[in-house]
């Protein structure tokens, strides 16, 4: 267990198997270390079923904005997940959000895709300042780290 109990929202891609239980694995090893996660994919139904409940498309998504925007609000740090082709767009929003409110970044990257050269695009890398782990045990290590820093 680290120190210090952090609130961390997770962001990353969430539709598909994988992906889903990719984050539920990263949520579980940061609970077990002490932390309170906030997942994004445990705020509101899937799509279909908020549409089926009788929003509108437009009103389904502003219902799942305004749901991840809550958590992303209590958060203190988020965890990017730069995993895939390239990023998620909705965890790269998450980002920026967070990076301008001043919350801590840390990112995880088990996937070798890159953009530019072995690189990921600069309004990634530059905001998560080298803070990026290729496994849950390398992202401890990284909030460890900060803690030690404040």
């Amino acid at each position: 267990m680290t120190g210090q109990k952090r609130t961390i929202y997770v962001a990353g891609p969430l539709f598909s198997a994988s992906e889903l239980s990719f984050n539920r694995e990263l949520a579980e090893h940061l609970h077990n270390a002490g932390h309170e996660v906030l997942l994004p994919q445990d705020s509101c139904p899937p799509f279909p079923d908020i549409i089926a409940s009788g929003r509108s498309p437009f009103e389904a998504l502003e219902f799942v904005f305004e749901k991840d925007m809550e958590m992303l609000q209590r958060a203190d740090l988020l965890l990017f997940v730069l995993d895939g082709r390239v990023p998620d767009e909705g965890a790269c929003f998450e980002l920026g959000y967070a990076y301008a409110k001043g919350i801590d970044l840390v990112g995880i990257k088990t996937d070798s895709r890159s953009s530019i050269d072995g690189m990921d695009n600069a309004m990634l890398a530059v905001p998560l300042k080298g803070r990026v782990a290729k496994d849950i045990n390398g992202v401890l290590e990284i909030i460890s780290d900060l803690e030690t820093k404040t």
